[in-house]
């Protein structure tokens, strides 16, 4: 696994940053054929989902920032690199979202049909972000595990400097005299499954579409409970509320995330019985 896809000289195109570029390209144009196919407005939605895309990677990056500071604290200018990987769902949803939201009341923009359209530009960014994070190797690493499904680094992926046991944090492994490269859970995968999982559940909520703000709200419940169970709980990250931890085969509950999935899904119940009902 190499971070570059290509380098000609000093130009190199990393993996993380094309296939994030190319799911956001082929996300617009799912996006705008299932508009059309509503009849609605497709060059305002181009306009809206432009800024949303650069609001999105703001808070995206904010977010991971703010649940990961150590490391950013000793090197503030990796703030700036976001192609070195490190974006939060939650807070790219977020930021774009509010984007949304911000076109709605001041323009006049339709709302739940834009951000419904959306979604599955999402799924395929999840995919594109976790292949780009296991390229990257350090990106969203796994805790160690004795399981079968283990995983070990070789040693040529440089991109991966190794795990510390009993350290939850990977930017903190130059803290540690014996560097391990697994076998750890492969959590980059486990994340683009959920992506590959909800891409098809997306263009179902799509047709189904009872009402508009379905297919979003659907897709942000079913996200948070998805990661939370097959992604979360063998990640590397500090643990917010340290319910459970088995060391042996790479455990842990609860990270930020999984504490943040909770009040996410507890949203997305009410809103889906709150538009259910006709309420806006």
């Amino acid at each position: 696994m190499s971070p570059t896809m290509i380098q000609i000289g000093p130009l190199r195109v990393q993996w993380y940053g094309f296939l994030l570029t190319l799911a956001i390209f082929i996300g617009f144009e799912l996006a705008k054929r299932r508009l059309k196919a509503w009849g609605l407005d497709t060059e305002r939605f181009e306009t809206v989902a432009f800024w949303a895309v650069v609001w999105g990677v703001v808070g995206a990056r904010l977010g991971y920032v703010l649940t990961s500071p150590g490391y950013f604290l000793e090197n503030p200018m990796e703030v700036f690199y976001i192609w070195h990987g490190g974006l939060s769902f939650h807070g790219a949803v977020l930021g774009g979202a509010l984007t949304f939201y911000y076109f709605h009341r001041k323009r006049g923009y339709p709302l739940w049909p834009y951000l419904d359209a959306a979604t599955p530009g999402v799924a395929l960014g999840i995919v594109a972000g976790r292949i780009g994070n296991l390229m990257n190797g350090s990106d969203t690493a796994g805790r160690l595990t004795s399981l079968p499904i283990g995983f070990t680094w070789p040693e040529w992926a440089k991109g991966f400097p190794g795990v510390c046991p009993g350290i939850d944090d990977i930017s903190q492994v130059y803290r540690c005299a014996e560097l391990l490269r697994g076998p750890v859970h492969l959590t980059q995968v486990y994340g683009a499954l959920v992506g590959l999982i909800l891409l098809p559940l997306s263009f179902y909520w799509l047709r189904k579409k009872p009402f508009y703000g379905y297919a979003f709200w659907n897709f942000l419940l079913w996200y948070s409970v998805l990661r939370s169970v097959l992604e979360e709980p063998f990640r590397l990250n500090p643990l917010w509320l340290p319910v459970y931890r088995n060391e042996e085969l790479g455990i842990g509950l609860f990270t930020a995330t999984q504490v943040v999935s909770v009040f996410l899904v507890l949203l997305s119940l009410y809103m889906l019985r709150r538009l259910g009902r006709g309420v806006r």
